[in-house]
């Protein structure tokens, strides 16, 4: 099983980092991969059960379902249903914590997942750097302060 774990730290209280962040569906007006997004069946983006749908910029298609979610903990988790990589087992999770001394919000996206190791490298790369490391950037940009 490969892992991949990114973290970062953005220069803004977790309480208005998460109030962005938390839309499992929002991604899609920050994330620099993400073409568009819509939730399926018209259910609310904060709801356990809820699929994901969405196109990357390069023409990829991808359906996420939400499998855990906590305002309390700051963090939500999902797995890929659909996806053009050549995974399975895509189990991934998104949080926000706390750093008290200077009010800023310390990120962290990891995943689990199963992949052929002629694949494991390039995938690890693709999402840890091109989809979390991004993110986090991107997410920092989105609400103004500075990753």
């Amino acid at each position: 099983m490969a892992k991949v774990y990114v973290s970062g730290v953005i220069n803004a209280p977790v309480d208005k980092v998460w109030a962005y962040a938390r839309d499992f569906n929002g991604h899609g007006k920050w994330h620099p991969v993400i073409a568009e997004s819509h939730v399926e069946d018209g259910k609310p983006s904060d709801q356990v059960g809820c699929v994901r749908n969405f196109k990357l910029t390069n023409g990829g298609h991808l359906r996420e379902r939400l499998l855990s979610f906590s305002d309390r903990d700051r963090t939500f988790t999902y797995n890929i249903i659909v996806s053009p990589m050549p995974i399975q087992n895509y189990v991934a999770t998104f949080g926000c914590k706390p750093i008290t001394e200077g009010n800023k919000t310390f990120v962290e996206w990891f995943a689990e997942f199963d992949v052929a190791p002629e694949y494991e490298a390039q995938i690890k790369e693709q999402v840890g750097r091109s989809t979390f490391a991004a993110g986090i950037v991107a997410l920092a940009k989105a609400i103004g302060a500075p990753a």
